[in-house]
């Protein structure tokens, strides 16, 4: 007898959300929406598809493990494939920065993705602690943006999402799956099986913008 696979859900659902749950569902996934954070007595599971809070608090109780880039993967990168400076640093060094940088934390939200004027304009000590990791960028302009959905080190689905800043939803062109390859050739045994990475379009070349978890990652509107 088949084993049934289920896929957890968390209480709100977002459109893309429920899209994904209606194509596992054809595909013959048995799917959960749980009412709260708790995980009910006996429930079993093989894949969670929600937002880090929700992720984080029924994981571990269910067994699955969260795949994530490692949480400097993008400052790793060699510059070529990113065109701009990148550092992994405490919060606690993002503080003293004087001057704008897109600032964001590595694999969740806690650290809102923007640009900041200046590290005053960051969470300070009495909402975060010091040593918590963030991402800082150099600013960049980007000419377009792309979202690549990656597993086993192949691109399996890939489209526009923005153009100039703003929302535009088209299909990937051949250049772009182009540098996700070589990205993936390049560096693709440092992420983990199942990741989505968006990259960009910019006046000297393509460029990673960031690597996200697949289980946390929504559909594009379209």
């Amino acid at each position: 007898m088949m084993r049934l696979v289920t896929l957890v859900f968390p209480p709100r659902l977002t459109a893309s959300a429920g899209a994904i749950r209606a194509a596992a569902q054809q595909r013959g996934l048995a799917t959960v929406q749980l009412p709260t954070f708790a995980v009910p007595a006996g429930l079993t599971a093989e894949h969670v598809h929600a937002g880090p809070g929700f992720a984080d608090a029924v994981a571990g109780k269910l067994g699955i493990a969260l795949l994530e880039a490692p949480m400097d993967w993008l400052a790793r990168l060699p510059r070529p494939l990113v065109r701009r400076r990148v550092e992994a640093v405490p919060i606690s060094r993002a503080w003293q920065l004087r001057s704008p940088a897109f600032i964001k934390s590595p694999n969740d939200k806690s650290i809102k993705a923007m640009i900041y004027s200046d590290g005053t304009r960051l969470p300070g000590s009495d909402a975060v602690d010091a040593d918590t990791v963030v991402l800082v960028s150099d600013l960049i302009d980007l000419s377009s943006e792309y979202r690549l959905f990656v597993l086993d080190g192949q691109i399996h689905a890939a489209s526009q999402y923005a153009e100039n800043g703003r929302l535009h939803i088209a299909d990937a062109p051949a250049d772009a799956l182009a540098f996700g390859m070589e990205l993936l050739a390049e560096v693709g045994a440092s992420l983990p099986s199942a990741v989505v990475i968006d990259i960009g379009d910019t006046a000297d070349g393509w460029a990673v913008i960031e690597a996200n978890a697949a289980w946390a990652s929504g559909l594009l509107p379209g």
